[in-house]
């Protein structure tokens, strides 16, 4: 079935029962935007490196001049003075060799994002989408994208969402069938806190993408979802 796509930013406090009051049947669905933040410091990208390179070769033209004294105090050491040899980890992981795109240890420089497989409301067949689930009788919207999150991952003490307003909103009508309900997905976020690992359920398989690669894995989508997720 061919849709129409019809996409548009959503900003409200908090989203009630009574917001969502119509005649027609179309679909409310909650979609989590589930990402785990850096782990470690983004490469600094070369021209800034460059700038910086060059602000501080200005300042060391203009900077105090100490007595050679006082600058060789710093090299004494006293009893009991020890120094810790500080060994960075490695940036690139073993899941980054092996590309294992279902462990949480990669890009670890990148925002990561939560893609299930498996059929959605609208969808036919088994498709790759962002953990999801109808509106029903939840209290209010952010609270069916709570459920939505923890039927895949069950607890949901290690994550935080950012707010109660959804971050995006996305319209799906079909252009054969105008009798067909649209299908209203509204986007929250919520972060991974303090865990390396989930145990992803209630699906055929899941991965967890950069932005780049979920823009791929949703061409159609790209240039809403580019909008929508800022990194």
């Amino acid at each position: 079935m061919k849709m129409q796509r019809c996409c548009s930013s959503a900003g409200r406090s908090a989203i009630g029962k009574r917001w969502f009051s119509s005649s027609n049947n179309d679909k409310i669905v909650a979609s989590v935007l589930f990402e785990r933040l850096p782990v470690v410091v983004p490469k600094i990208n070369p021209t800034v490196y460059a700038f910086q390179e060059f602000s501080f070769r200005w300042r060391q033209q203009y900077r105090r001049e100490y007595p050679e004294s006082f600058l060789k105090k710093s090299d004494t050491r006293g009893k009991g003075d020890y120094q810790i040899d500080y060994k960075p980890a490695p940036r690139i992981s073993e899941a980054d060799k092996t590309n294992d795109q279902r462990s949480l240890h990669r890009a670890l420089d990148r925002r990561l994002y939560l893609l299930v497989h498996g059929t959605t409301q609208g969808s036919g067949k088994p498709v790759w989408h962002f953990p999801e689930k109808v509106y029903e009788s939840e209290e209010n919207l952010r609270k069916c994208a709570e459920s939505a999150l923890e039927s895949f991952i069950g607890d949901l003490s290690h994550t935080y969402f950012v707010g109660n307003a959804p971050m995006g909103h996305m319209v799906m009508q079909s252009t054969e069938d105008k009798k067909i309900p649209s299908i209203k997905r509204f986007f929250f976020k919520s972060q991974v806190i303090a865990a390396n690992k989930f145990d992803i359920r209630k699906c055929d398989d899941f991965v967890w993408v950069t932005k780049d690669e979920l823009l791929e894995y949703f061409p159609e989508q790209a240039e809403f979802l580019n909008k929508m997720i800022i990194s």
